[in-house]
């Protein structure tokens, strides 16, 4: 099969072959470059020891006990890995260790899915090695473990999460034995690190449907083991129009996130989104009385917390979809005056506006909402659009005056006068947007502290 590889990787396997090795393009590179999409990254097998390959590339590296080597060449990095077989995975994460060999086959043999033990040579214009069906399972759109799927996942507990991610992400199925194997596996995803985790659910989340990857995750029984509090989410019901319980209500918010991303949303921006409408009705379960659910979004930013910090997420990524949680259940009334609207924008962050209405318009799809409550949130967001126009202050540090002045003007030093005083002039501004010019400011700076209290 004639793929398009690189001309520095295919440098790199010329190379090895010339020195009297032998050397594939292997893994999920192949199996991308047969799918026709660009790989991220691109490894090399051979039987050459780690010191024999880096005889070969002087620009090289080699820093691990894996048999892998980096090897460097024109502006890429390419991992030139020996053929190695593993010994056991006593915790379910890394093999106890690495023994090299001479055989790709048993090389291909450790890997965890038929799509990705293949490997690729010149030999011929192209050809694949594909001992174990990869290109048949490509073809038919099957994620299937490589030989006994027991086996690979008692050695390696996260290939059921990747599993599941390949099969979201990329629309495919899980082989029903493969599948049958992780649900009888699933609880030894107890054993896996918080960055794990995040990177495979990080990856499901940005799928193009992201409910596929977390029902899946549901069925199988891993989710009842890396995040309880959301699969407790299928045991509470609802009076929803597109759901009957909160789990289904938030996978319907999740894709209604995704698919309706705010133009200019960055991929920060577009992951703390999707996180928040995944955990956003998580204080559901534990606030439930006779079909209310009081003070929700209080114990669901609790929760969530808990879970991105399980899972060993940024701090910046935790503060913002606790927030979004807290305050996704703001509500709007006609009658608000433009102070209520200004003081909404402050309580939520001027720079929060954007993603907390594209979370609000998801929560709505994924209920099913009639069109009122839509126009209810397309008319609080053009007032909010008209206030952020013409006010001048969304935030103390928004004041056109500050504490040295203040100090300066009254003759004061520093202390919790001068924070009063700054605190009542913001107060005033946000019901008075044209009092934020400097003698306005602190002619009201004299009168409040004239009338402070003794």
């Amino acid at each position: 099969m004639d793929l398009h590889i690189p001309a520095d990787v295919s440098a790199v396997v010329d190379k090895l072959r010339s020195t009297g090795h032998r050397a594939y393009v292997v893994g999920g590179c192949v199996r991308d470059a047969i799918r026709g999409v660009d790989p991220a990254d691109w490894d090399v097998a051979t039987d050459a020891m780690p010191e024999e390959i880096q005889k070969v590339f002087r620009r090289s590296l080699y820093t691990n006990r894996f048999g892998t080597v980096v090897v460097r060449m024109g502006h890429r990095e390419i991992e030139v890995t020996t053929y190695r077989v593993e010994a056991a995975y006593s915790d379910h994460r890394r093999p106890d260790a690495v023994a090299f060999t001479n055989s790709l086959h048993e090389d291909l043999s450790r890997r965890d899915f038929t799509m990705n033990a293949m490997a690729w040579s010149p030999d011929h214009g192209g050809t694949i090695v594909d001992p174990f069906g990869g290109q048949r399972d490509l073809e038919a759109r099957i994620v299937r473990a490589v030989g006994d799927p027991d086996e690979r996942f008692t050695e390696d507990a996260l290939r059921m999460l990747r599993a599941v991610r390949f099969a979201a992400v990329l629309g495919f199925t899980i082989e029903p034995n493969t599948a049958a194997a992780i649900e009888r596996n699933a609880k030894l995803a107890e054993t896996l690190s918080g960055e794990r985790i995040q990177q495979e659910i990080v990856r499901i989340l940005r799928g193009p449907v992201p409910s596929v990857g977390f029902r899946m995750l549901s069925n199988l029984g891993l989710l009842a083991v890396i995040a309880p509090e959301l699969e407790q989410c299928r045991e509470t019901p609802q009076d929803k129009v597109a759901a009957e319980n909160v789990f289904e209500h938030s996978l319907a918010t999740i894709d209604a996130a995704a698919a309706e991303m705010p133009v200019g949303t960055s991929p920060e921006e577009d992951l703390v989104l999707r996180l928040a409408a995944l955990f956003h009705d998580l204080g559901k379960p534990d606030t439930y009385d006779d079909g209310h659910f009081h003070q929700h979004e209080f114990v669901g930013e609790a929760k969530v917390r808990q879970i991105l910090r399980r899972w060993k997420f940024d701090k910046a990524t935790v503060e913002a979809v606790a927030h979004l949680v807290r305050h996704h259940m703001f509500w709007y009334q006609p009658d608000w005056t433009s102070s209520a609207v200004r003081r909404f924008i402050r309580k939520v962050g001027l720079e929060r506006i954007p993603v907390l209405f594209a979370l609000r318009k998801a929560d709505n799809v994924g209920s099913g909402a009639r069109a009122p409550r839509m126009y209810a949130l397309n008319e609080l967001w053009l007032r909010v659009q008209e206030e952020i126009q013409r006010a001048t202050a969304f935030s103390q540090g928004d004041l056109v005056v500050d504490g040295n002045d203040v100090m300066r003007e009254l003759g004061i030093g520093s202390g919790p006068e001068v924070g009063r005083i700054l605190h009542e002039l913001f107060e005033r501004v946000l019901d008075e947007p044209e009092l934020n010019t400097p003698e306005r400011l602190l002619s009201l700076a004299k009168e409040i502290h004239a009338q402070r209290p003794d």
